[in-house]
């Protein structure tokens, strides 16, 4: 697996950690419908919640939630429109996204309600 690749998977390992530590309830991983994928899908309470996670080793090209474009945030919300079509979701939604700078110490800041 490539640097990036693994860097990438620590940084979704370390979401979920802070979602669970933070009283979500994890649904899905990497839910995939063509070409959108979702990184995690978790509910509290009565919301669902799609969260994109991005992880980068340093800020100096940017933080990591600078990384989520037009492009990509279009692409979650046709991920989560089918998702939410496919289990007759009725409830609110929400659009996450959970930035983690892995450093020496790795820094989690979770953006609620992030767009839409």
């Amino acid at each position: 697996m490539a640097v990036q690749q693994e860097r990438g998977l620590a940084g979704e390992n370390l979401a979920v950690n802070h979602l669970v530590k933070n009283g979500y309830e994890i649904l899905e991983r990497n839910y995939r419908i063509g070409k959108s994928e979702i990184d995690i899908i978790v509910k509290k309470e009565n919301t669902l919640v799609f969260v994109e996670v991005k992880t980068r080793s340093s800020s100096k090209f940017g933080n990591p939630e600078d990384f989520v474009d037009e492009k990509k945030t279009a692409m979650i919300i046709n991920g989560a429109e089918n998702y939410i079509l496919n289990k007759q979701w009725t409830g609110p939604i929400r659009f996450d996204i959970i930035s983690v700078l892995h450093t020496n110490k790795p820094e989690i800041t979770h953006f609620k309600d992030a767009f839409y």
